[in-house]
């Protein structure tokens, strides 16, 4: 079995794991990082999402020893010294979230978008999201969070 290295949240880890080994697989069951979730098992929900490289991948259709040398942040990397990032807080704040469990996969999602274009207007942010399914909130509030949390990146 392959050995592979990665930065995870900021802090060096080292597995080994089968060259068949989703990379959600390697965070949820041998790491124990559960904020990501698995959804659909199929790409087309996005509880899944993670940064590679500070880039949004769904993490069920990349196999771990692809990020092999890489930075991989999951949702439990997005807050730093015990504060929530801007986003969870916007989520939370504008009441973006009834289950809870596509909020993982939209915040790692948006982060990245609010990072790229802070002054993203609301089509965009949409847009954005598609590859994201909620099945609770009809996505008003989430927008509005992303909208939120973009305001004092603006700035």
């Amino acid at each position: 079995m392959p050995t592979i290295s990665l930065s995870l949240n900021g802090k060096k880890v080292t597995a080994e794991v089968e060259a068949r080994t989703l990379l959600v697989e390697l965070l949820r069951d041998r790491l124990g990082l559960t904020g990501t979730h698995v959804g659909c098992d199929t790409s087309q929900c996005g509880a899944c999402v993670v940064h590679v490289d500070g880039r949004s991948v769904k993490s069920c259709t990349m196999f771990a020893v692809e990020a092999d040398g890489r930075a991989v942040t999951s949702i439990e990397g997005l807050a730093a010294d015990g504060e929530l990032h801007p986003l969870q807080a916007a989520f939370r704040e504008n009441h973006a979230l009834q289950c809870g469990f596509c909020t993982p996969g939209m915040v790692m999602s948006a982060a990245e978008l609010v990072a790229r274009r802070p002054g993203a207007g609301e089509a965009e942010i949409r847009a954005w999201l598609e590859g994201n399914l909620c099945r609770c909130t009809g996505y008003h509030n989430i927008v509005r969070a992303v909208q939120a949390a973009a305001k004092p990146a603006r700035r």
